[in-house]
């Protein structure tokens, strides 16, 4: 199953939104600690709503933690970043990849680029820094999906 990684969330308003979008869509959601906010089911509530019932959440306290479960499941590691060379439609997305976006504020450390198994990025206009963190992550997701599925998907209407 196609997996979606939010590395240590900033800001519970775009998890929620890819939350809901990763409930709408099939993915599965890890969800690396710690976040800038509690996220707890409780709170993600607010922002994913009753969307939560539908998607199948893993959190996991640390980086090394979810690197210990992804060596357990041989996931492949999939980071969006501003700084990856290769475009997300580029790429060959495999059900078993974890897509990762990183912190709003920060992205991600370089010991999570080094553990990365491709680097992709969402090609955009020069001068301006990246997309909200949630749009991006819905860009990849389709395009992973569509590659692997088609634009017609079982059991999902357009």
């Amino acid at each position: 199953m196609l997996r979606l990684a939010l590395y240590q969330p900033d800001i519970p308003q775009n998890a929620g939104t890819m939350l809901r979008m990763a409930a709408c869509l099939g993915l599965a959601v890890e969800i690396v600690e710690p976040a800038g906010f509690d996220v707890s089911d409780r709170h993600l509530r607010r922002s994913g709503l009753d969307y939560l019932d539908h998607v199948a959440i893993t959190r996991h306290r640390s980086f090394a933690a979810f690197e210990g479960w992804r060596a357990e499941s041989g996931t492949r590691l999939v980071l969006a970043t501003t700084s990856g060379a290769l475009p997300y439609t580029a790429f060959a997305f495999r059900p078993d990849d974890c897509l990762m976006v990183g912190r709003e504020s920060a992205g991600v450390p370089e010991a999570v680029h080094a553990a990365a198994d491709a680097r992709i990025v969402v090609p955009i206009r020069p001068g301006l820094r990246s997309l909200n963190v949630a749009v991006a992550a819905a860009m990849i997701a389709g395009e992973a999906l569509r590659q692997m599925t088609g634009p017609s998907r079982a059991g999902i209407s357009a």
